[in-house]
């Protein structure tokens, strides 16, 4: 009887969370990217959709804003006629796009989003490897994009698709060892018990609570008392290689080469048609929700208020208060809904890199800085107890060592940098 009770939860879950929450979510910020660039280049964007009174005999439709624009564009989509070309690899081409919807929505099994609801995790899955998870499922997209570039059998797409994978390949490194320092200060990669943490010591970015035995109380003060400020540092270089990395993760713009169509036509979707092309496109937004929920996870405390506040929402025995999960739900989603516009601010704002641009700044620049930043939290983290043990010595040649390091790495990126001088004839 446990287990149907647990296997029922666990569905109540999956379909709250993925159906309800996150499926319109993703349509309507198609809808808000609309609204948002027309905004930003003096249009009007889509206002008329609503209501559709005429087609009943009325005089006049109900506009509602247009906020019925994603279910116009899902009802197109789906009517439109489903074209396969007759030189494509039918199996990989029909396979590809849910390669690339799939994962993203199988990622966020393990994002917190909110505290507890009627003594339930607001999370599918608490598992003890939540971010460790996330890069492996997330890394599966790239197979959809490839597969869609190669079985369409049109150059232009496989181009797409080789880009694509080279693009991802270049940005998980980054992206992987930006988080570490993040995961050293927390000691664990729980993300539960990540916003917990949050929420008992500040967000990451900014440690600050109030209402203490202190009234104020510092989060990094246990790295090293007064000293833990200078964990700020590293964290930011973090969350800044984390967030550009995000966005070349999910081919957001300025980072969408695969699909550029300035020379590409289409990049690796040009042969898709009717839902399954909108598969492609519901799956890149799909990416950047589960990228700004993360970001806001490992940075901004998750469903965590912040600032001490979510000690308010406790009883007298230390557990959550019975709304607490509403009001914890509705943070981390205003909170992702910020990211969300934030995405689409810097599509419409900074122009797209070139090809070589793009690598040089995954290879180049974020891999040997994600590697340095690794080295400085450490020294951060472990200076306090190295001066504690009478460790001067050590720690000043540890000191030197990374300096040294940071210099070696330096060259060598100068000199990778470098392009041959054409040879006189």
């Amino acid at each position: 009887m446990d287990i149907l009770i647990l296997i029922l939860i666990t569905m109540v879950k999956i379909v709250g969370f993925t159906f309800v929450l996150t499926l319109p979510i993703i349509a309507y910020s198609v809808y808000a990217e609309r609204r948002f660039s027309a905004i930003l280049q003096d249009r009007v964007g889509p206002n008329r959709t609503g209501i559709p009174l005429t087609l009943f005999g009325f005089k006049k439709d109900i506009p509602l804003q247009g906020l019925l624009q994603p279910l116009a564009d899902g009802l197109k989509f789906i009517l439109k006629e489903d074209f396969t070309p007759s030189h494509v690899n039918k199996f990989f081409f029909w396979l590809a796009p849910a390669l690339t919807m799939v994962p993203a929505l199988l990622t966020l099994a393990v994002i917190p989003f909110g505290s507890e609801l009627f003594g339930e995790k607001l999370v599918i899955a608490d598992v003890s490897v939540g971010p460790l998870f996330i890069f492996a499922i997330a890394s599966l997209s790239v197979y959809g994009i490839t597969f869609a570039g190669w079985a369409s059998n049109n150059k232009y797409s496989f181009f797409g698709g080789v880009r694509s994978c080279a693009q991802m390949i270049s940005y998980e490194i980054a992206l992987g060892l930006s988080v570490i320092p993040v995961l050293m200060i927390f000691g664990q990669l729980n993300l539960t018990n990540i916003v917990e943490w949050q929420a008992q010591h500040g967000w990451l970015l900014c440690p600050i609570t109030f209402g203490g035995e202190n009234g104020f109380d510092f989060g990094f003060y246990e790295f090293g008392g007064p000293l833990g400020i200078l964990l700020l540092l590293p964290i930011f270089l973090s969350f800044f290689i984390f967030t550009v990395s995000i966005f070349a993760e999910t081919n957001r713009m300025p980072f969408d080469l695969p699909e550029c169509e300035t020379e590409l036509v289409g990049g690796y979707h040009t042969e898709y048609s009717s839902m399954k092309f909108a598969l492609f496109f519901l799956g890149e937004y799909a990416a950047m929700i589960v990228g700004s929920a993360l970001i806001v996870t490992l940075f901004f405390g998750g469903w965590s208020l912040g600032f001490g506040l979510d000690a308010l929402l406790k009883d007298d025995t230390d557990n959550w208060v019975a709304y607490a999960g509403l009001i914890h739900l509705g943070a981390f989603l205003t909170k992702v809904i910020a990211f969300i516009l934030f995405f689409i601010l810097v599509r419409w704002t900074v122009p797209r890199f070139r090809y070589d641009q793009l690598m040089k700044l995954g290879w180049v620049v974020f891999f040997e800085l994600a590697l340095i930043n690794i080295l400085v939290a450490a020294v951060i983290m472990a200076a306090p107890n190295m001066v504690e043990r009478g460790e001067i010595g050590a720690l000043i040649v540890l000191i030197i060592g990374v300096i040294a390091f940071s210099i070696a790495m330096f060259v060598i990126a100068k000199s990778l940098d470098k392009k041959k001088a054409p040879q006189s004839l």
